[in-house]
């Protein structure tokens, strides 16, 4: 529940740095002020794409390769696979 609490509000923190991206194209700031803002942004939602993850391979995934179910393991593995390539498109 905790970890609900800590990404839902990094999260929240996240929508107001866009908003504010957004008001600074609206108001037709400096390219690159906006770009590097951007780049704020996109650093702050891999963080918590990485803490999610973290959670889930502590979790999901731990209890899927402890268990008795191939299948559930082939799953969660196929799964974390699928989020690394998807990962590394640009």
């Amino acid at each position: 529940m905790e970890n609900d609490v800590t990404t839902l509000r990094r999260l929240k923190t996240i929508e107001g740095h866009l908003r504010g991206v957004i008001r600074m194209v609206e108001q037709d700031a400096y390219c690159i002020d906006v770009i590097r803002q951007i780049q704020a942004v996109e650093s702050a939602l891999n963080k918590v794409s990485t803490q999610i993850l973290e959670n889930h391979l502590n979790s999901c995934v731990t209890t899927a390769l402890r268990g008795n179910n191939a299948g559930e393991r082939e799953r969660v593995l196929k799964e974390i696979t699928e989020v690394f390539e998807m990962s590394t498109k640009v």
